[in-house]
């Protein structure tokens, strides 16, 4: 279980794995990987091959890479990576008088901090001695060494194909010259190694770090990032916020969903709709043409009832207070990032960097030649009529999926109506749902039942998608890795923003608003009877779509991440578990395990990325999403802590110095949610047509909330159904029935019978008054809270202008010396 090569001195910093082909593809391949690794030895590296003899299954050769100092100390110079040159001497930060209160919640200082904090420079081969070496053997981290062989891999050449020179190790990857390239985890992840060489970072990371009973700790971020590198570790440190903050956000929601719960007994509305004496005495008109009945009010008691948990005064003070929670998380996280920044050396580290450096499948497919204006060499590019047509194929590819998307939605929409008049006949004709009736009201059953199939259709619809993205973005070819992922981001993004958010949208915006009335309803393909939203309004539907959407996919991706790989890993094992333990080599051990690939951490940042828009878009229907979303995240950590610690062969570091587009997305989501917030409590739920009437309509000054429910519904005059509508039977002789709920409508005997009486008009102006006026507050606010805090704390600026200044310095008095010594 050694990580050095067979003389114990050497270092293994990547590691290439093959089989032996028979076909006639096989001598091709062997000339590919002669001409490949002698490209790399002639690039500085040193190789040693593992016969597949001593491979625990006979088959596969592992060629072992080491890079030497002087590989080592070119390439840090290339990559302008930052080491040590003087030990920090600025003080920390002022002790918090809280830390003994969190002392439970923290982790021992030599996790958290594995390294003293240093001042640093890039590299340079001219100036060594400047430099803090002490050994040259552990100068540079694993992650750096890896970091530096995965960028000499990526781009070295095995040889000229039709008329091309083919180089780089994704290629030979792809084309099946190599299985596997990886670097290694320095031992196991339950047992320190032997070798005392090994520094047994993988072991301290799962015993501190990746066990679910860690949940309460922080997170030791400066070992993480030592260890997988900067861009692993800015997501950790923004899922810990994240999550940090949604703590604040939980408690408030639990407390709206509280004072809901325990004011269900004052909630006029459900009284009288459960008051036999009212509600009872209140005939509706069927729910269905011809097959459904004419029903009491009262039936659907429970439902309106529990509406009141999620529709009441405190919606709105929730829906505000989201607003700025959001604010206040982006503007706290860039204060965050801005210290991770300074803390990590990513200060001088800037996307130009990236910018420059070419992605090798940009290189090999780029035949055409230009010079680059800011390094004044000649490198490839792609014709702008390239571009172009391969930038309408990708848009039209694009827009086909997402209007594939729009089409699944209709055919939710038709099956909901198809199946809303099924459940209606089927719950009023049958004795048996007779005792949960109550509960389970024709709305609700379609609305559940619809939610299960949106999700499944969803699920679907992602896995397919997911190839297409990645494939049009490669037919892009997009220019760096950066350039690639932002456009990959987009797509994605946009794809699952319509794929996971257009049935909440429907639910909340569409459903219950163009039902019509008797006489003159409005149906889809004429075919169709539109939606009526309970009686109880369509706010509860909204909330048990929201619920069964983000649950599923919560539920659904833990088991993705967690159950899926650690079943693999098993089975991949099953056979090296006879084999004694002395055997099963630590290369081994890493090929049996699943790879994270470079797309990894783009899944986790889009999974938490929509789960913001759950509870951001539509919070005001659902107080307790923020909880929901609590829960999942402490679980979130440990579930990706744990597979990446254990089930994943260990990634390529990979410098970031933000979370990149993702902070652009959380933005405009941010906007999005005071909008949608707003016109949900506007339209969806209850809470202005209640207003209105508490200020303008009531009849009753001791009560002004009595008669609400006569009042907002409609009366309709039997006799006037066509016959297309009229339910074959009327075993009571109705003569009048009520229209959908909270509907204003003038009666039979009025001159302008069922047109919108002027409530209606007071009403509609009413929420677009407090649309306006919401929206204004809340963005107000935001605005100036944003504006308020700094983006970058004082003391963080103040110590990196001390460290420029303190760098500066040394490098001046180091150039003097060096004068002193040549005059």
């Amino acid at each position: 279980d050694s990580i050095f090569f067979r003389d114990g001195v050497r270092r293994i910093d990547f590691v290439l794995s093959y089989v032996d082909d028979p076909n006639k593809e096989g001598e091709k391949k062997l000339e590919r990987r002669k001409e490949f690794e002698s490209n790399l030895q002639k690039a500085g590296l040193e190789l040693e091959t593992e016969d597949k003899k001593e491979s625990e299954d006979g088959k596969i050769y592992f060629v072992k890479i080491h890079a030497p100092w002087e590989v080592l100390i070119t390439y840090a110079e290339v990559l302008n990576i930052k080491v040590p040159i003087k030990e920090n001497d600025i003080p920390s930060m002022v002790e918090n008088p809280l830390d003994c209160m969190l002392a439970p919640l923290r982790l021992p200082e030599h996790v958290m901090h594995p390294e003293p904090d240093y001042f640093t420079a890039p590299f340079s081969k001219d100036k060594q001695e400047l430099y803090l070496i002490n050994d040259e053997s552990t100068f540079f981290s694993p992650s750096m060494r890896n970091r530096i062989v995965n960028y000499i891999l990526t781009r070295c050449p095995y040889g000229t194909e039709e008329g091309k020179k083919k180089f780089g190790i994704k290629r030979l990857l792809n084309n099946g010259t190599y299985s596997a390239a990886y670097p290694l985890h320095d031992c196991q992840y339950w047992k320190k190694a032997n070798d005392p060489n090994c520094d047994n970072e993988r072991y301290t990371l799962y015993m501190q770090w990746a066990r679910f009973l860690r949940f309460y700790k922080e997170q030791p971020l400066d070992l993480i990032r030592k260890y997988y590198g900067e861009k692993i570790g800015i997501y950790f440190a923004w899922l810990g916020f994240y999550t940090e903050m949604l703590f604040l956000a939980a408690v408030v929601g639990l407390i709206c969903f509280l004072y809901g719960l325990f004011t269900m007994d004052e909630n006029m509305s459900s009284k009288e709709i459960c008051d036999p004496a009212i509600g009872g005495e209140i005939i509706m008109c069927p729910l269905c043409d011809r097959e459904c009945e004419y029903w009491r009010l009262n039936t659907t008691c429970a439902s309106s009832e529990y509406s009141h948990l999620f529709d009441n005064v405190a919606t709105l003070f929730f829906a505000i207070f989201m607003g700025i929670w959001v604010t206040l998380f982006l503007e706290f996280w860039k204060r965050r990032q801005a210290r991770l920044k300074y803390e990590w050396d990513l200060v001088d580290f800037e996307e130009e960097q990236q910018q420059l450096q070419l992605r090798p499948e940009y290189e090999a497919k780029c035949t055409q030649k230009k010079k680059n204006p800011v390094t004044q060499e000649m490198e490839p590019y792609l014709p702008i009529t390239s571009q172009a047509v391969r930038f309408c194929i990708s848009g039209t590819t694009v827009l086909f999926w997402v209007s594939l998307i729009i089409a699944s939605m209709i055919a939710v929409i038709v099956y909901r109506l198809a199946v809303y008049a099924a459940f209606a006949s089927l719950m009023e004709n049958t004795q048996t749902l007779q005792p949960i009736r109550g509960l389970l009201t024709p709305q609700l059953a379609t609305s559940v039942t619809a939610s299960c199939l949106n999700f499944v259709i969803i699920m679907i619809l992602n896995f397919l998608y997911e190839r297409i993205a990645i494939w049009i973005t490669d037919m892009e070819i997009p220019r760096t890795h950066m350039e690639y992922e932002n456009r990959l981001t987009m797509k994605m993004f946009l794809f699952q923003f319509v794929n996971y958010y257009s049935s909440c949208f429907y639910v909340a915006f569409f459903k219950g608003k163009f039902v019509g009335y008797p006489g003159a309803y409005t149906y889809m393909f004429n075919r169709w009877r539109n939606e009526e939203c309970d009686p109880a309004g369509c706010l509860i539907e909204l909330t048990t779509q929201l619920t069964i959407v983000m649950a599923g996919k919560q539920i659904w991706g833990n088991i993705q991440e967690a159950i899926v790989p650690w079943i693999c890993n098993w089975w991949g094992r099953r056979k090296a578990r006879s084999n004694p333990e002395n055997l099963y080599s630590r290369w081994e051990q890493d090929h049996d395990l699943q790879t994270f690939g470079p797309l990894g951490l783009f899944y986790e940042y889009l999974e938490m990325v929509i789960q913001f828009g759950f509870i951001t878009l539509f919070v005001a229907s659902f107080p307790l999403a923020p909880l929901l979303a609590l829960m999942n995240n402490i679980l979130e950590i440990r579930v990706d802590s744990w597979k990446l610690t254990t089930q994943y062969r260990r990634p390529v570091a990979a410098k970031a110095h933000s979370i990149g587009v993702w902070q652009e997305i959380l933005n405009g989501m941010a906007i999005l949610s005071v909008v949608t917030n707003a016109f949900i409590v506007a339209f969806t739920s209850d809470m202005i047509p209640r207003l209105v009437y508490y200020y303008a309509y009531f009849e009753n000054e001791d009560s002004p909330m009595s008669g609400y429910i006569n009042n907002s519904l409609s009366v309709f005059q039997i006799s006037d159904f066509p016959a297309r509508n009229e339910p074959k039977e009327n075993p009571e002789n109705f003569v009048i029935c009520r229209l959908v709920y909270r509907d204003y409508r003038y009666p039979p005997d009025h001159e302008r019978r069922y047109s919108h009486t002027m409530q209606f008009w007071h009403i509609l102006a009413a929420k677009l008054a407090f649309i306006i006026i919401m929206e204004h507050v809340v963005f107000i606010v935001k605005f100036f809270v944003a504006w308020m805090i700094p983006d970058v704390p004082a003391d963080v600026k103040a110590k990196i202008k001390r460290e420029k200044y303190l760098t500066q310095k040394i490098l001046h008095e180091y150039e003097l010396e060096k004068l002193k010594e040549r005059l």
